[in-house]
């Protein structure tokens, strides 16, 4: 039966070549739009490297204070004075790794001056990131205790200031007057990697923010490594507990929010909707799916007009299977999957114009070291995308061809 439903839409398609070509360019220029964003936003939400231990993680991003009667709020990252004296403690973590926000330094090469995005990091930040070295290693808890000098660079720091391929491990760099011995060179990181990318990374103890200060409002991010992703909930509970423990910052400022979140949790509560104890997954979740929703209402309108043209134009087709007995409830299925056979070959051409485009986006390094691509999940959103506009865009023609009356569809002969 399908194999049949298969040879009509085939002959559907060559009947009409002009709302042919429409329909395929509506399908596939729609869906070759929505697989380039799924793979964008599957690029930045997913794990990827460095970051490859994302099922075990945990991320401390965010300090809050509010006030509940004066309305004043203070919210920034949590300081090292945080991790160090409190969250250090806590005993379900296996690792803490701690990396300072970026800063803007400049760092000179041939009396032109480059913007250096440095960041401070601790020790058992190379244990709990994957950083691929190409040449040397990160600096030792030793190194930063002593608060040597040292740093690690990133690839094009690397080339940019020495030339291209040019070993630098042992050499110095220097940025806002300061002169950093190079233990490393790391892989490039994508700047779609907030957390980690940075051009260069010192030990925290040459940090010009005092790390004594006691206030727990700083620059710093805490990723929280896991033994087990079955440790999470345990992890969130005690790091909860801990918090509770520590004094407001002051009267007015008497509600406090910090919390130990997933990745996606992380990234949603940084957004306008995650407020409090809501890291804003639900509103995101929401918003997302009405957009999606709505970016397909348009192109799912102009298909149901075009199959709606295509079944005035079988009125006598539909008159005749009528009039032999077929029923309402199988002219309707036919039209369905018809409708969705060519909304599949509609998908096949944007899958092959949207992997056409990623690969032009990669090669023309936009967003530089960005890597996009249509795995697993971008390919089954992909389908799921092409299934709802397909069903959607048949459903009522396909309803409106079964409320036809016989007598009119002969006559129409």
């Amino acid at each position: 039966m399908l194999k049949n439903y298969f040879k009509i839409a085939i002959a559907v398609l060559k009947r009409r070549k002009f709302f042919t070509f429409i329909s395929l360019f509506g399908i596939s220029f729609t869906l070759t739009i929505v697989i380039v964003v799924a793979a964008l936003t599957d690029h930045v939400l997913s794990a990827g490297y460095p970051d490859t231990a994302r099922d075990r993680e945990l991320f401390v991003t965010r300090m809050k204070y509010k006030g509940s009667k004066s309305g004043s709020d203070i919210s920034a990252g949590p300081s090292f004075y945080f991790f160090e004296h409190y969250v250090s403690k806590l005993k379900t973590p296996e690792k803490l790794a701690l990396i300072s926000h970026n800063y803007a330094t400049s760092t000179y090469i041939n009396n032109k001056k480059m913007v250096t995005q440095l960041s401070y990091t601790n020790d058992q930040f190379w244990d709990v990131l994957q950083y691929q070295f190409l040449e040397g290693k990160p600096y030792t808890k030793q190194e930063i205790d002593n608060a040597e000098k040292v740093a690690v660079i990133s690839e094009s720091t690397r080339n940019n200031y020495f030339g291209n391929g040019v070993a630098a491990v042992g050499k110095y760099i220097e940025t806002d007057n300061i002169q950093y011995r190079i233990t490393g060179v790391v892989k490039n990181v994508p700047l779609s990697r907030e957390y980690f990318y940075a051009d260069m990374f010192a030990p925290y103890t040459l940090s010009k923010e005092d790390i004594h200060n006691t206030d727990l409002i700083g620059d710093y991010t805490g990723v929280l490594l896991l033994h087990s992703k079955d440790d999470i909930d345990k992890m969130k509970t005690e790091y909860n507990q801990m918090v509770a423990k520590i004094p407001m910052l002051s009267k007015d400022l008497d509600l406090r929010f910090t919390y130990a979140d997933s990745y996606l949790e992380a990234f949603t509560r940084g957004l306008p909707f995650g407020n409090g104890a809501d890291s804003g997954i639900g509103k995101f979740i929401l918003i997302i799916s009405i957009f999606f929703l709505l970016f397909l209402s348009l192109p799912t309108l102009n298909l149901v007009n075009i199959n709606i043209s295509r079944i005035m134009d079988r009125y006598s087709e539909i008159g005749v299977r009528k009039a032999f007995g077929a029923s309402s409830k199988t002219l309707v299925y036919q039209f369905i999957v018809e409708n969705l056979i060519i909304t599949f070959i509609g998908c096949l051409i944007g899958i092959m114009l949207s992997f056409i485009i990623i690969q032009v986006f990669n090669r023309s390094n936009i967003i530089p070291d960005m890597e996009l691509s249509i795995n697993f999940r971008v390919l089954l959103f992909s389908l799921f995308a092409c299934l709802v506009f397909g069903f959607l865009s048949g459903v009522f023609p396909a309803w409106r061809m079964s409320r036809m009356q016989v007598v009119s569809a002969l006559k129409a002969q």
